[in-house]
């Protein structure tokens, strides 16, 4: 499924690629702005999501360079409907590092924020949707929404990748994962319900995200758990083939 995607251009070697559902977003943002408001609402609403999903793009721009920085390839960022994911060669399994890489990305859009906010107080109260301090506003929103929903502690999200780095300071790590896993379960299920009988209508999209987002973290759990057993095997190989043969009896003395 993760394939069927087009490689738009490389930031710094890094490919940036859309899943090929992204534009079914696209027109359906589009479809639904033409409804509203006919052509100037399509093509602001157009603006509107090219202009967010630039935000998603910077915002794991911070977890790629971060991750450059201690030697980790990033092999590509992908733009799907529910939002990017940097694929990266390997997460590092120091805690400070992957406290450091994960928070990058949020802060990112902290910065942005704090810049467009500056921007927005200069604005008078009354702004039009379709206008651009409109979308400057929407923008503002949108990254301080994106900060601070990423810090959820829902793994493998930004919040729960931090909440595993703490974790991993005091325990092992395959443990630290499974604790964030589980609690990123219960987390991400009442983030399904929620979406799903809180709101009315009903936000299938954001169900859909928490969904995503449930099975992601038991899958990268799962690979955690198979990789540190195949660690634990083959240091195991190894202590046999490497040991130092056991001592020879000491010789029988002839009479």
């Amino acid at each position: 499924m993760l394939g069927w995607s087009i490689n738009l251009f490389r930031i710094r070697g890094i490919q940036l690629a859309v899943h090929a559902s992204f534009f079914l977003l696209l027109a359906y943002v589009g479809y639904e702005g033409w409804r509203e408001a006919g052509p100037t609402g399509l093509v602001w609403s157009l603006i509107t999501i090219v202009a967010f999903f630039t935000c998603v793009v910077l915002h794991e721009l911070g977890h790629s360079f971060m991750a450059l920085r201690y030697g980790i390839g990033v092999r590509r960022i992908l733009l799907m409907p529910i939002g990017g994911m940097a694929e990266m060669d390997s997460i590092p399994r120091r805690p400070s590092r992957e406290f450091l890489m994960t928070l990058a990305g949020p802060a990112v859009n902290f910065v942005l924020a704090a810049l467009l906010g500056a921007v927005v107080r200069t604005f008078p109260d009354e702004i039009s949707y379709y206008t651009l301090p409109g979308l400057i506003y929407q923008l503002f929103i949108a990254n301080l929404v994106m900060g601070c929903f990423n810090l959820v502690p829902v793994f493998p999200m930004d919040g729960g990748r931090i909440f595993r780095a703490i974790l991993a300071t005091r325990l092992p790590y395959l443990r630290a994962t499974f604790w964030a896993a589980s609690v990123g379960k219960v987390l991400a299920l009442a983030g399904v319900l929620l979406m799903l009988f809180w709101f009315e209508p009903a936000h299938y999209l954001g169900a859909l995200l928490f969904l995503f987002i449930l099975m992601a973290g038991d899958t990268e759990y799962r690979a955690v758990r198979r990789r540190e057993m195949e660690d634990a095997h083959w240091r195991a190989m190894l202590a046999r083939i490497y040991s130092p043969p056991p001592p020879l009896p000491p010789p029988l003395l002839e009479r």
